[in-house]
């Protein structure tokens, strides 16, 4: 192994996945981030076209951050031909229009299409340009659809290890199963209804008690405010004994005082105790 020894224990998945092909990469520097960005979103085989500085290359490994493996596995190529040679798809990434007619795609929907290609068993490369002037028409011209990316258009400028992290993460974002939204709840969970019901009967109890929803006319509302402010988050089970908590020592503030005590509350509906939220 060339470089650091170790490196995260990454291995090409089952069956095809995208190639990833850099055209004439001018720095290893780059091409070490962009192993690093290919194992952030699953992808494995790299192919490098022609490197300006040669192969290998120290730098390359320093800057891979781990993905040692990819780099490991890299294959040298002369030109375009010969790396995408094995390929039935060719994608090209090019941030400028050509004077061709292509398909093009956005990263996500090529994504996708890699997706369908790899699952019927045909092998698909994505070409990068080099970091100066992208590609070539010339190695257009070996590919069968286009993926730009839409980014501001007063500053499109990518480097070479961020082009790819984009492609990668949508490649990888097609096949995730995380929830787009969840609430991390840690040791506790998020209360059930009915708990929440207990809570805001006791503190309308309270509030009765202390004179706050003395003004009869607007006292509906005034509850219908406070369980709106409750009922609209996912208020947990901690968060809930916090806030009996604080009401408890407000009401015993209040009776130190001589104020008068809440009335007794009505029995809370017992909660099953295996509901986890």
């Amino acid at each position: 192994m060339t470089g650091k020894e170790g490196g995260a224990a990454l291995t090409p998945p089952p069956g095809e996945s995208p190639i990833v092909v850099l055209v004439r990469p001018q720095m290893a520097q780059n091409i070490g981030t962009t192993a690093r960005a290919m194992a952030n979103g699953g992808l494995f085989h790299l192919r490098i076209v022609a490197p300006r500085d040669g192969w290998p290359q120290e730098t390359a490994w320093r800057a891979a951050s781990g993905a040692d493996r990819i780099l490991d596995a890299a294959t040298i190529h002369e030109t375009v031909d010969d790396a995408v040679a094995d390929c039935h798809r060719v994608f090209a990434t090019c941030p400028r229009p050509r004077h061709v007619v292509i398909p093009v795609r956005t990263a996500r929907s090529a994504a996708e299409d890699l997706r369908a290609v790899n699952a019927e068993g045909k092998r698909a490369a994505i070409l990068f340009g080099p970091e100066r002037a992208g590609l070539e028409n010339e190695d257009m011209a070996r590919a069968d659809t286009l993926v730009r990316y839409p980014l501001n258009p007063v500053h499109m400028s990518l480097n070479l290890a961020q082009a790819v992290m984009i492609l990668s993460y949508e490649w990888w974002m097609a096949a995730e199963t995380t929830p787009p939204r969840a609430l991390m709840t840690n040791e506790t969970r998020v209360a059930t209804k009915g708990e929440l019901e207990g809570f805001l009967g006791r503190l309308t109890r309270e509030l009765d008690a202390c004179g706050f929803l003395d003004n009869l006319p607007k006292r509906p509302g005034m509850v219908r405010n406070l369980r709106h402010l409750f009922e609209r988050g996912e208020v947990t089970e901690q968060e809930l004994r916090t806030l009996h908590g604080v009401v408890t020592e407000l009401a015993r503030g209040r009776v130190a005082r001589g104020g008068p005590a809440a009335p007794d509350p009505a029995p809370i509906p017992t909660v099953d105790p295996q509901i986890d939220g």
